[in-house]
């Protein structure tokens, strides 16, 4: 059984990134000619700040340096956060996504764009958002239906609190 580089430094670098209180999400080694790119994308249930990062990378780079991880070639390590429209794969994924849209491609119905309400051991709860005036309904998803997921951004959804403040102004 042979091992890739970026399962070879997965290894190394886990434990590190555990340490700070995070999770490791991705390693990914990437050539653009004679340059080197590590790209290591990290997380946590309350999202990692610049500070977190900053502390995360210099430790990454610390030990990739006491070690022969990279080789003797020169390489750039990127340590960063999923990006907004980030594809949910592990469980903690769909937790970390709970409120948010998520365009769900199903194994057998299609392609469904919903809410994430509601996250449990054997699926997801979700609302499917009405379409011209038609209110929302909600529906159940078993992870095995899900063969790939997605979060969606949105530029206009006003947050609990919003609605919740415009509640009390109006009554």
């Amino acid at each position: 059984m042979s091992t890739t580089q970026s399962e070879r430094l997965r290894v190394l670098l886990e434990p590190l990134v555990s340490s700070q209180g995070l999770d490791l999400e991705e390693v990914e080694v990437d050539s653009v000619g004679r340059k080197r790119v590590l790209r290591v994308v990290v997380d946590s249930d309350t999202g990692a700040d610049l500070d977190q990062i900053a502390d995360v990378s210099r430790a990454l780079s610390a030990k990739l340096d006491e070690t022969d991880a990279m080789g003797a070639g020169e390489y750039t390590l990127e340590v960063g956060t999923p990006g907004a429209e980030r594809e949910l794969t592990e469980h903690r994924h769909y937790v970390r996504a709970t409120d948010r849209l998520v365009k769900f491609q199903l194994a057998e119905s299609g392609e469904l764009v919903a809410r994430i309400l509601d996250v449990d051991d054997d699926g997801l709860d979700v609302e499917v958002p009405g379409v011209k005036g038609r209110k929302p309904t909600a529906k159940r998803l078993a992870f095995a239906e899900v063969v790939k997921a997605r979060v969606q951004v949105e530029f206009n959804r006003k947050n609990k609190n919003e609605d919740n403040e415009e509640n009390a102004e109006e009554a």
